[in-house]
């Protein structure tokens, strides 16, 4: 192996092996249907790019889907009411993600079209300089550099890279820019993608069958597996909060939507207390509506990117004419249209038998 690794037979290599064993992607064009000038759907790329975003793709296919049934094209998108879409979403995470999807739908929708570069495309809500260069490059064949945890990971070890992440993202971002190739610019990236997510894996990769190994230095060294070295992150705080489940004498159910800004923002969810590290013992109350409120044993945890939860759960049964300071009762209740923590308290609180009635397990 060469101390030098060159821009072209890299790229030759790594689209060699893809030619023969790219994923099949709901949202992906193979490379013999694109060969034969078949151009992916920007809609299908952009959506399937935000969808990714801190997310698997065997978590996003089922999303994808139905958003895509849903929502065939961009326009119908943009026409959508923004309780559906957030809806839709529940339970993908990262809920800024849908608001800017349908800002993003919309304005595109009043452009005619998205534009075929990165530059125009970071113009757009929610598209940075990844999702722009993915579009452009994977769309269009602009040879932008695309670069995300795979392509990382594999030029890391391409290159033997072991200042630690993240501070070495520069220098991978640049390394990753000299490997990019003009042709096939979109298959590429793609690749690299596969690469890293079937072979050049976090946990024991698979070098025998990696189609780079004679280019890889630090295949090499032996120390592939250690690579991408990562500064060790700070342990999460632990916040607290109550979470308020009050069912009607009808069966109604009083549900909260979340301010449009911060986390979990336009979703629809339980009211409660603030989400705080700093309250003492016992925490102090804040119901939405004036009853008899049983707190539940035990409590309902969730860790979101920055910090862990935990919520007390509190239930009340109501009069038919309770008037709640926050909120609003609804008559059909569906636990799915609930981001995921909304879910576990719901399956916390549906689980005591004040509710068994209305809600048989």
């Amino acid at each position: 192996m060469r101390d030098e690794i060159t821009r072209s037979e890299p790229a030759e290599a790594l689209l060699r092996w893809y030619d023969r064993a790219a994923r099949v992607l709901p949202w992906r064009v193979s490379p013999a249907d694109r060969a034969a000038g078949v151009r992916p759907d920007p809609y299908r790329i952009w959506l399937s790019e935000v969808m990714l975003q801190q997310t698997t793709v065997a978590a996003v296919k089922d999303y994808f889907h139905r958003f895509t049934t849903r929502w065939p094209d961009v326009g119908a998108l943009a026409a959508a009411e923004d309780a559906e879409v957030m809806a839709e979403w529940a339970g993908l995470g990262y809920y800024a993600r849908a608001r800017n999807l349908l800002a993003c739908a919309r304005q595109v929708t009043e452009l005619g079209g998205f534009p075929d570069d990165a530059k125009a495309l970071r113009t757009l809500p929610g598209i940075g300089p990844y999702t722009s260069a993915a579009i452009a490059s994977i769309v269009w064949d602009r040879p932008e550099t695309v670069v995300d945890g795979n392509v990382e990971r594999v030029v890391s070890r391409l290159f033997a890279v072991t200042e630690p992440l993240p501070k070495s993202k520069p220098k991978l971002t640049a390394l990753a820019e000299r490997l990019t190739p003009a042709q096939r610019s979109g298959d590429y990236a793609q690749a690299m993608m596969d690469l890293g997510a079937t072979i050049c894996t976090p946990r024991n990769p698979k070098c025998d069958a990696c189609p780079l190994s004679g280019f890889c230095q630090a295949y090499a060294q032996g120390i592939a597996a250690i690579l991408p070295a990562k500064t060790p992150k700070a342990a999460k705080p632990v916040r607290r909060g109550i979470a308020y489940v009050a069912l009607r004498e009808d069966g109604a159910l009083l549900l909260e939507t979340r301010p449009p800004r911060g986390l979990l923002g336009g979703t629809l969810g339980w009211p409660g207390t603030e989400w705080r590290a700093d309250w003492p013992e016992p925490l102090p109350p804040a119901p939405p509506l004036a009853a008899e409120w049983q707190d539940l044993t035990g409590l309902v945890r969730h860790t979101f990117t920055h910090f862990h939860l935990e919520l007390t759960v509190a239930i009340s049964r109501v009069a038919v004419d309770a008037q709640p300071n926050t909120g609003a009762f609804h008559p059909e209740f569906t636990p799915s249209a609930l981001p995921t923590v909304m879910r576990k308290i719901w399956e916390h609180a549906a689980s005591d038998p004040l509710f068994a009635e209305h809600f048989p397990r």
